[in-house]
């Protein structure tokens, strides 16, 4: 038994440096991508101030500064806030936390004089309003949000609000030129086809009817010539003394 039990030992280790010699001939497996996290960040908060970031408003008038968010895992005490960049100092304009899922934010603290959030849980909105605004109002306006089922990550949006005295009147005097001169080009190519298919309508029923003309005459020959060919074709009869 001693014996068989070495036997089995010697065998069992020939196999382990097998198996490590075969190992180490292998390729090295590739690398464990860097940052797990990564998968957070497809999955997780997203601040957004609109497709179009930015706006020019009158001085005086009423602005909207818009910003929603959407994760797909979830929020739970997400944390927003909107902050003002003051040539590098970040103001703080307000805040709040939104404890779930379609609920609203309660309370909302504001900070800034002529703010209003009308945001509401129905579309994930966290929107602000700027009343009366004035050449100090002009600037960056950064959108905020931490979800803590992201661990602590950040997100944030930017919104540009620039102030003018009064709306600048765009002179689409170049774009009613090129919009005329590639309608007149247009026009001008569907007339040059018309005539084109009318012209060949034209030829066509021209050559159709000579050819019905050619197959009228040869018609006519054929049956010109079965006559005179009947007629020749008939014995002469003796005439009686």
């Amino acid at each position: 038994r001693q014996t068989d039990r070495q036997t089995d030992r010697q065998t069992d280790r020939q196999s382990i440096v097998y198996y490590l010699i075969d190992s180490a001939s292998l390729p090295p497996s590739p690398p464990l991508p860097p940052s797990l996290p990564g998968v957070w960040s497809a999955q997780g908060l997203e601040m957004s101030t609109g497709k179009v970031p930015f706006m020019e408003a009158l001085n005086g008038s009423t602005v909207l500064l818009p910003c929603t968010y959407a994760s797909c895992i979830g929020i739970k005490n997400l944390y927003f806030n909107w902050q003002y960049n003051d040539n590098g100092t970040m103001q703080k304009v307000c805040e709040s936390v939104i404890p779930s899922d379609g609920m609203d934010p309660h309370p909302v603290s504001i900070y800034r004089e002529r703010v209003e959030f009308i945001g509401t849980s129905d579309h994930n909105n966290i929107s602000i309003l700027l009343w009366n605004i004035t050449f100090e109002d002009e600037g960056q306006y950064t959108c905020f949000g931490r979800n803590p089922k992201e661990k602590g990550k950040n997100h944030s949006a930017i919104f540009t609000l620039v102030v003018v005295d009064e709306l600048r009147v765009v002179d689409n005097t170049l774009t009613i030129i090129i919009a005329s001169a590639v309608g007149g080009a247009i026009a001008l190519l569907m007339t040059f086809m018309l005539v084109k298919n009318f012209i060949l309508f034209v030829l066509f029923k021209i050559e159709e009817r000579k050819k019905i003309e050619c197959l009228v005459q040869s018609s006519s020959a054929d049956e010109t010539n079965n006559v005179s060919g009947s007629k020749t074709s008939k014995p002469l009869t003796p005439k009686k003394k």
